[in-house]
């Protein structure tokens, strides 16, 4: 694929757009948008580009701004209310001097906190929130209803929540069949649905050469509940994922799960990120631990590449911080572009955004002294 690239950027503090004057090497940054609110997730369509970004906070509520002319506007959906609605409508002459009205009633308001993320498929807008809960919408955005059969799971009552809480932070889609998408909730595992959300099923067992217990503490038959992100490779039910305990392949859809951490400096890490033509080419960035800072083992940065489904890997580190590198990088802040060669892309919770424009060989720098980012996406008009 040629063409230019446009690099969505979720932050503490709005949305940032990265865009490609020039052979991945010039860019021009964009923001901030969405007005400053925290954006968990950021995510376009490549047949018409229109922009959605998800995001929230206790203070703002939970709520999805949409933009139908590549970022130049963003209209806001609200779902629920925040603190700052309440204060607002009670301090209704300061909030005005101010240029500030409270948002008229959300419709799932005192039910979530914010929005974690966000995916498009078949034409059906979906996004996760805080507490873990799934949402669709049929006209690009505008109104929303709960997905209510990942509600109704079974197993939702006793859904554990992890470091952040419970948050449904990644949703797969199938571009080949809509009615296909998979989830994963922090710490509640992988959940799955054939019927476009009817029912679901739990997927988080173990393939069978899988010991009766590993040293993480997770049972011998599944691979540990505290999913951090998740991918699927183009053109088959191939999963990845990197959870709290290691990386994990699935050939079938998350029905069976393999490790691959080994050769690895860490099982710990937040983001994975898939080739988009190369089902065996895989990217992830660990970090030293969980309890040990969550900074790049022997603070070197370093991503780290398979060419073969996990079976093996290669440390990239050219052009990146190689000592006294103390950054997080965060489950959505990392992706790829379609071009050739393949373009990879990760954001910092020190505001920097790296780039490389040939799979991972080299880095470069392109956007720092931005706010903390928590995502990172691509979009490329088709």
């Amino acid at each position: 694929m040629s063409g230019t690239v446009r690099v969505l950027v979720g932050t503490s503090k709005g949305v940032f757009l990265l865009d490609d004057e020039g052979g991945r090497r010039d860019w021009r940054i964009t923001g901030p948008l969405c007005d400053g609110w925290p954006i968990n997730h950021v995510i376009g369509d490549p047949a018409t580009g229109h922009l959605w970004a998800a995001g929230g906070s206790d203070w703002h509520g939970a709520g999805v701004f949409r933009s139908t002319d590549g970022g130049e506007s963003w209209e806001l959906s609200k779902l629920a209310n925040g603190e700052a609605d309440s204060w607002m409508a009670e301090n209704p002459e300061f909030a005005a001097q101010i240029g500030m009205q409270p948002a008229p009633p959300a419709p799932f308001t005192g039910e979530i906190k914010a929005l974690w993320s966000l995916c498009l498929s078949g034409g059906v807008l979906y996004a996760g929130a805080k507490p873990a809960t799934l949402f669709s919408s049929h006209d690009g955005g505008a109104t929303w209803a709960r997905v209510q059969g990942l509600s109704d799971h079974p197993s939702a009552p006793g859904w554990e929540p992890g470091g952040a809480g419970l948050t449904l932070h990644t949703i797969v889609p199938d571009p080949g069949d809509a009615a296909k998408l998979w989830v994963g909730i922090s710490a509640a595992g992988v959940f799955a649905t054939e019927d476009g959300g009817t029912t679901w099923e739990r997927r988080n067992r173990r393939a069978n050469e899988g010991g009766a217990e590993d040293d993480h503490g997770a049972c011998g038959h599944d691979v540990g509940f505290c999913v951090h992100n998740m991918v699927r490779a183009p053109g088959s039910d191939l999963l990845y994922q990197q959870n709290h305990h290691g990386v994990f392949r699935s050939p079938d859809g998350g029905r069976s799960w393999q490790e691959v951490t080994e050769g690895l400096p860490s099982t710990f890490g937040f983001p994975i990120a898939v080739h988009p033509r190369d089902p065996q080419t895989v990217w992830v960035l660990p970090l030293n631990g969980d309890t040990q800072g969550r900074f790049p083992p022997e603070a070197s940065a370093k991503v780290w590449r398979s060419r073969s489904g996990g079976a093996g890997w290669q440390a990239l580190g050219q052009g990146l911080p190689g000592r006294n590198c103390y950054f997080t990088v965060l489950r959505q802040a990392m992706t790829t572009d379609r071009q050739e060669p393949a373009g990879v892309y990760f954001g910092t919770n020190s505001g920097s955004v790296f780039a490389s424009s040939d799979e991972g060989d080299h880095w470069s720098e392109i956007a720092r002294h931005l706010p903390t980012v928590f995502c990172v996406e691509t979009l490329e008009r088709v």
